[in-house]
């Protein structure tokens, strides 16, 4: 099974070395890397199209990418590892991708273009209360399981796998997603050079689950497994809507 992993958190992340270390410890050979040359989180479902791609070598089947997740996810379908890859899973990112984070992630974004193009695409992402992370155990939940997520995928549908750090799981959940109120807030402030600059204050997050979310699963001790849509299958319409033209 050739392996394509990526991220946002870049090639120098412990949770995506972590997460290779593991695949490879369960007999998994064919695994490629492409993850960006610097972190990229927050960066959603950004593609670079007007600039070439730099891709550095930087081990055996392991490339550091000028680029976004989604750059490295579609370079990896390109001949770049000599065949499409059978899977692309994404992380294990450092902080979670539940709910309302899926908009904004770049980690998710990755296992979404994988979906769109036909390709299993899998998320991973770890929680932490402290800012210690505890790779392995999610690592080998991914690893002992990896058939069975690939079967929960299907074209323009990808997963997204959360797990808080640090617990003894209990299990896993297929989850829904819940909604995530960011409350972040921008400060202004004038500079000597004439311009404005706003900066950013990241708020604190109130996350609303329904008892059958990502969220209450992570916070209960499960690992939560949600089989998410890569993009939107309907809009609404209101036919009495009257344009002036």
């Amino acid at each position: 099974m050739k392996i394509l992993l990526t991220n946002d958190d870049g090639l120098s992340s412990e949770g995506i070395q972590a997460l290779a270390s593991v695949l490879r410890s369960g007999g998994n050979t064919d695994i490629w890397i492409i993850a960006p040359s610097e972190n990229r989180s927050a960066v959603s479902h950004g593609i670079t199209m007007h600039e070439p791609l730099r891709l550095w070598v930087r081990g055996e089947q392991e490339f550091a990418c000028s680029g976004l997740p989604v750059d490295c996810a579609i370079v990896s379908m390109h001949g770049i590892l000599g065949g499409r890859p059978d899977v692309i899973i994404s992380g294990i990112n450092a902080g979670a991708n539940m709910g309302t984070d899926l908009i904004y992630s770049g980690t998710a974004a990755a296992a979404r273009q994988a979906a769109m193009a036909g390709i299993p695409g899998i998320a991973v992402s770890l929680e932490s209360d402290d800012g210690n992370y505890v790779w392995e155990p999610l690592a080998f939940f991914v690893q002992k399981n990896l058939d069975t997520l690939i079967s929960l995928c299907d074209k323009d549908i990808f997963l997204n796998i959360n797990a808080r750090s640090g617990l003894q799981y209990k299990g896993a959940r297929l989850t829904g997603i819940s909604y995530r109120d960011y409350r972040d807030s921008t400060v202004i402030h004038d500079g000597p050079d004439g311009c404005k600059y706003s900066f950013f204050c990241p708020g604190n997050i109130q996350t609303d689950g329904d008892g059958f979310s990502d969220w209450d699963a992570v916070k209960e001790g499960y690992i939560s497994v949600s089989r998410v849509l890569a993009q939107p299958v309907s809009a609404l319409c209101e036919n009495d809507i009257e344009f002036i033209m």
